[in-house]
C-alpha cells in the first residue's frame, strides 16, 4: 500500500535544477536506499517529502495523518534540555508529560515536587497508556549508549547525533527518514542500527555512504543524479549490475557522450565498472600484503629486540612495547605492544571514547605513555587527517589551501595545474575561488584529502574520513590509498572501507586491551575468540561464534536442564536458517509486491524469530555457565 508519491516534481535554485519532474513511490514496509553524490540534492528531496520544502512544480500526495520522522544530517546546536528531554519531544506532548515525570522523579535541581504534581503526572500517563513509551525510550538511550539526565549543550557532536537518531526512531513513525544515520557511530551501535531497522515494520529511506549498511538494509535503491530520479529493485549488487549495464548502453547509442559529461562523470563511470572486478590485482596484492604481515606478526616474540632492530633498519615506523596509559582511574591502555613497519596498513577500531585517539598520539609520538617504550622509526614525514577538519583555513578559498594561491601543485613529485588536480576531487572550476566557510561537510572533506595528497609523507593518519562523503569519493579515496606507498594508520567504523584498505587491525577489546588481528574487518571476526563487548553484536555473534557442544557442569544440572542444554544448539541452528530464509526474502525485489496480509505476517514472523533466537541464546549461555 503506499505511503507517499511524488510525480512530476520539480525544484531549482537559481538556474540549478536540483529535481527534475521526478516520479517516486514508497510502500509500506519498504527500505529505499537514496544515492546520489554529495550536492545533488538527495537532502533536498528529503525537505519536500517532508513539506520544510516546497517544489516549483508537480504533486505530492501523502497517506492521511501520515506519521513522518526526519534525522538531519546537521548536528542540533546548543540546548539546555536533557538528552532524555529531547529523545522524548519525538513523541509530542505525551513525551513532553513523560520528561516532567522523569525530572520529577529524579528532582532535577534538587528541588521537591509536590505529591499531587507527582500524582497527576503519573495519571495522565497511565491515562494515555504512556508507560509502554517510556520503555521505549530507556531502551533506545540504552541500545545508543546516551546517558539519559546529561545536557544536549555538553555533548559531542556525535552523541548530539545519535540523541537526534534516537528521537527519531522513538515515535515509530509509518515513514522513517534518516540522512547519514551512521556517521559518528561505532561499529557496535550500528550493528544494533541495522537489526532494528531490518525488523521495523514502518517505511524507510535512508541516505549513506556506509556501503555494508546499505547491502545489509535496503530492499531498493533509488539514484539522484542530474536532477533525475531512478529506480533500481533489489540489493546493491543487482544495482552495480545495472547501473554498469546502463552506462554502457549510453555509449553505445550516444557517441558525443563523454564529450557532453564532465570529467568525473566519465570517473564516474569508470568507478562503477571497477566496483565488480574491483580490483582483482588490488584484492590479489592486499591478500599479499595481509600474508606478509601475518607472518611478521607470528614471528614477534620469538627473535631477540637486537636482531630485529638490525634486521628492520631503516623500515621499522614505531615499536611499542608493553605500553600502559591511564585517565585518572581509568585504564586506557593496558600491555599493548606492536612493531609498525613502513608499507603497514593498519586500522585502528573500537566504540567511541574507549582510547582510539589516545593510542594514536601514544604511536605519533604526541603524549608519552605511563610506563612501556615507544621507539620511533626515523625520517618520518606524517601527512594527517584531522577529524574536526582543524588543518583547513576556512576564511581561505579552495585554491589558496591547496597551493597557497598558485596556480600549479605537486602531486607525487610531478606539478599538476589546481584546477585539473581539484576536478579529480569532483571541484568544478567555478567552486575553487569559494571560501571554505561556506563548504559543506563532504567538501571539506574532500578538499582536505586533496591537500593531504600534495603533502609529501611517508606516513599517513586517517582519523575517521569517510564521514560525509559519497560512495563514489569513498572509492576514489580507496583507489589513492591503494597507489600510496607508504605506511598508513586509519581510525574508522567503515567496514566495507576497512575490508578494502588495510592488512591489519588494532581492536579494542575491553578494559584497555588492545588486540591485533591480520586483515580487515571481516578477516578480525573470523580470527576473535570473543565478541565486541557490547550487548549490541549478538549478530556477529551468532555467526562467529556457533555454540559448542555442552561442557561439563560445575554444579549438577537437572536431567530435564541437562536435556535441554543438549538440545539447544540444535534449535539455535534450526532459528538461524529460518532468520536466514526470511532475510532473503525480505531482501527481495519482489517481496512488498505480495499481498499485505503476507507481508505483515513474513514481517511478524521475523520479529517473533529474532526474539526467539535471542532468548535461546541467552538461555543456552546460562546454562552452560552453570
Amino acid at each position: 500500500m503506499p505511503l507517499l508519491t511524488l510525480t512530476d516534481i520539480s525544484l531549482a535554485y537559481g538556474h540549478h535544477p536540483l529535481l527534475d519532474k521526478v516520479d517516486f513511490q514508497v510502500d509500506a514496509g519498504e527500505r529505499v536506499c537514496l544515492l546520489g553524490r554529495n550536492g545533488t540534492g538527495k537532502s533536498t528531496l528529503f525537505r519536500v517529502i517532508t513539506g520544510e520544502a516546497e517544489q516549483d512544480d508537480g504533486e505530492i500526495w501523502r497517506k492521511d495523518a501520515l506519521r513522518i520522522s526526519h534525522l538531519l544530517q546537521e548536528v542540533p546546536a546548543d540546548n539546555t534540555h536533557t538528552i532524555y528531554e529531547v529523545v522524548a519531544h519525538g513523541l509530542g506532548k505525551l513525551g513532553d508529560i513523560l520528561s516532567d515525570y522523569h525530572n520529577a522523579v529524579h528532582h532535577v535541581g534538587n528541588k521537591e515536587v509536590p505529591l499531587n504534581v507527582l500524582s497527576d503526572l503519573q495519571h495522565q500517563i497511565e491515562v494515555q497508556d504512556g508507560w509502554n513509551l517510556n520503555q521505549k525510550i530507556e531502551t533506545i538511550l540504552s541500545k545508543l549508549d546516551l546517558p539519559e539526565d546529561k545536557q544536549l549543550k555538553d555533548c559531542s557532536g556525535g552523541v548530539r547525533r545519535r540523541v537526534m537518531l534516537a528521537q527519531a526512531l522513538v515515535s515509530e513513525p509509518e515513514l522513517l527518514l534518516l540522512d547519514e544515520p551512521t556517521n559518528h557511530m561505532d561499529i557496535s551501535a550500528i550493528t544494533w542500527l541495522e537489526e532494528f531497522l531490518i525488523a521495523y515494520q514502518g517505511a524507510l529511506i535512508f541516505i549513506t555512504h556506509d556501503r555494508t549498511f546499505l547491502k545489509n538494509v535496503a530492499t531498493r535503491i533509488i539514484e539522484l543524479d542530474r536532477g533525475n530520479l531512478t529506480s533500481w529493485p533489489g540489493n546493491y549488487e543487482r544495482y552495480l549490475e545495472k547501473k554498469e549495464e546502463l552506462l554502457a548502453m549510453e555509449e553505445r547509442t550516444n557517441a558525443k557522450f563523454d564529450k557532453k559529461l564532465a570529467e568525473h562523470e566519465a570517473w564516474v563511470r569508470q568507478g562503477i565498472k571497477a566496483r565488480r572486478t574491483r580490483n582483482e590485482g588490488k584484492v590479489r596484492r592486499l591478500e599479499a600484503m595481509r600474508k606478509q604481515r601475518s607472518q611478521r606478526i607470528s614471528q614477534q616474540g620469538r627473535v631477540s629486540l637486537n636482531v630485529e632492530e638490525g634486521e628492520q633498519s631503516g623500515k621499522r615506523v614505531v615499536d611499542l612495547q608493553h605500553i600502559n596509559f591511564k585517565y585518572d582511574d581509568s585504564t586506557i591502555i593496558n600491555d599493548f605492544s606492536t612493531n609498525i613497519m613502513r608499507g603497514d596498513r593498519i586500522g585502528i577500531m573500537g566504540p567511541n571514547g574507549c582510547g582510539k585517539s589516545t593510542l594514536l598520539k601514544i604511536i605519533l609520538g604526541e603524549i608519552k605513555p605511563e610506563s612501556g617504550k615507544v621507539i620511533m622509526g626515523t625520517k618520518l614525514e606524517i601527512a594527517y587527517f584531522d577529524q574536526q577538519r582543524e588543518i583547513l583555513d576556512s576564511e581561505k578559498t579552495v585554491r589558496e589551501n591547496i597551493s597557497e594561491g598558485s596556480d600549479y601543485v605537486n602531486v607525487r613529485g610531478r606539478s599538476r595545474h589546481v584546477i585539473g588536480y581539484l576536478k579529480s576531487f569532483l571541484f568544478p572550476p567555478e567552486r575553487i575561488d569559494s571560501p571554505v566557510k561556506i563548504l559543506s561537510g563532504g567538501e571539506r572533506n574532500r578538499l582536505l584529502l586533496a591537500r593531504l595528497f600534495t603533502k609529501p609523507a611517508n606516513m599517513m593518519v586517517l582519523d575517521e574520513p569517510t564521514n560525509d562523503l559519497d560512495v563514489d569519493t569513498l572509492e576514489l579515496l580507496e583507489d589513492l590509498l591503494e597507489e600510496y606507498e607508504g605506511t598508513l594508520l586509519l581510525v574508522s567504523h567503515d567496514r566495507a572501507f576497512l575490508d578494502n584498505v588495510v592488512t591489519s587491525t588494532i581492536v579494542f577489546e575491553g578494559d584497555g586491551k588492545f588486540e591485533e588481528y591480520v586483515g580487515g574487518y571481516e578477516d578480525m571476526l573470523r580470527q576473535r575468540k570473543a565478541p565486541m563487548q557490547t550487548e549490541n553484536n549478538l549478530k556477529i555473534r551468532k555467526k562467529e561464534q556457533p555454540p559448542e557442544q555442552p561442557k561439563k557442569s560445575k554444579k549438577k544440572l537437572t536431567y530435564k536442564e541437562t536435556r535441554e542444554l543438549e538440545q539447544l544448539p540444535g534449535l539455535i541452528e534450526q532459528l538461524e536458517i529460518e532468520q536466514d530464509q526470511l532475510q532473503q526474502q525480505i531482501g527481495s525485489s519482489e517481496f512488498y509486491q505480495q499481498d499485505k496480509d503476507k507481508i505483515t505476517e513474513t514481517l511478524a514472523r521475523m520479529e517473533e524469530v529474532n526474539r526467539e533466537l535471542e532468548n535461546a541464546y541467552k538461555r543456552w549461555e546460562y546454562l552452560d555457565a552453570v
